[in-house]
């Protein structure tokens, strides 16, 4: 993912703006749902992704969803709960859930900005609003393997977590 540099005459746009601005840099069609939300989908090497930017302004907090097609059957629930855990224990940003509503696997982590009167403007720059959105996306790619393994595979999560990130050293 790039972002142009870009030049703002008076203050930066607001997040969701900003985040609107990167995806139509990155060619990444979006749904704007208000002034709080923002929706894309993200090709992957896994799978496609929908990325979720939700803002609460009055909070000044602004999340980032990820979500892969990962569906997770009520007999697997168990399995996937312990992988998530055990993922989410070398997560430094960010963590992993699963939504007990449907089933699905989610990347989520959620950025507190500065308040407005802040002296660097408080808002998402352009270098924060590519980092939120390439962490989301590549913790997926990363971890989207040992969900897969667990879920196709019938692996122990344990087992699956230390098959998939493999680390090779070499060429072949």
């Amino acid at each position: 993912m790039s972002f142009p540099d870009m030049e703002f005459a008076g203050p930066e746009p607001a997040p969701i703006d900003m985040l609107e601005q990167l995806f139509d840099a990155n060619g990444w069609a979006s749904e704007r749902l208000g002034d709080e939300e923002i929706i894309t989908t993200i090709k992957g090497g896994w799978t496609t992704y929908q990325l979720r930017a939700l803002w609460r302004d009055e909070d000044r907090v602004l999340q980032i969803i990820a979500r892969g097609d990962l569906s997770v059957a009520d007999h697997q629930r168990a399995a996937i709960y312990e992988v998530i855990g055990l993922i989410n224990e070398q997560l430094w940003m960010g963590h992993f859930e699963l939504w007990s509503a449907d089933g699905a696997v989610l990347f989520r982590h959620a950025t507190l900005l500065a308040d407005d009167d802040a002296a660097d403007g408080g808002d998402l720059s352009a270098a924060q609003a590519e980092i939120l959105t390439d962490a989301a996306v590549e913790e997926f790619e990363r971890y989207y393997p040992v969900f897969q393994l667990v879920l196709l595979a019938g692996q122990a999560p344990a087992e699956a977590l230390a098959s998939a990130l493999l680390e090779t050293a070499g060429e072949a």
